[in-house]
């Protein structure tokens, strides 16, 4: 009787063993980069939204993550626009802790941003908005790409985390 448990408990295990290989395996003929890009369109032109993305302060009028965490600690450094300019944030669990820092501003156009995470997790990633005249509209590009880890190659498997991300700059700025 005990023989057939060790065997049954065995097997069981072996399973586990070959569904969580097979799940790696699959995770890591993913990308090994992502990039997540939404655009919407504003009715102002570019010199007006241009501001409300350069300078960091002003995110906290439009930015989705902002809103998950009114009660963040958040710290500013560097000069108060453009390149140089930085914003760290240490929030709940929604929110995690990082840095962000502009490192290429192009007004009224483009402007790129070095995004670190250090919690939940640590990554390293590239923002940059786009802005471009369209008629009477301004389309706005937000777009996060960056490396793709294993780690980050499974939870996307289950997860969906890219989707999730994509869902979170959904939101339009304001005119």
């Amino acid at each position: 009787m005990m023989k057939r448990v060790i065997r049954i408990v065995g097997a069981i295990v072996a399973v586990v063993v070959v569904a969580i290989a097979a799940v790696f395996a699959y995770a890591s003929t993913r990308p090994d980069t992502f990039r997540v890009e939404r655009t919407t369109a504003i009715q102002a032109p570019p010199e007006k939204i241009f501001p409300l993305v350069n300078e960091l302060q002003r995110h906290r009028s439009w930015s989705p993550w902002e809103k998950k965490d009114p009660g963040m600690k958040r710290t500013y450094s560097g000069p108060a626009s453009g390149k140089g300019a930085a914003y760290a944030w240490d929030g709940n669990d929604d929110i995690g802790a990082g840095r962000m820092e502009i490192t290429e501003s192009s007004p009224p156009s483009k402007v790129v941003m070095k995004l670190d995470f250090l919690r939940p997790f640590e990554a390293s990633n590239t923002t940059e908005f786009v802005l471009r005249r369209n008629g009477e509209v301004t389309l706005v590009t937000w777009a996060t790409y960056g490396p793709s880890p294993l780690i980050t190659k499974v939870m996307d498997l289950r997860w969906e985390s890219t989707a999730w991300s994509a869902r979170n700059s959904k939101r339009d700025l304001p005119a």
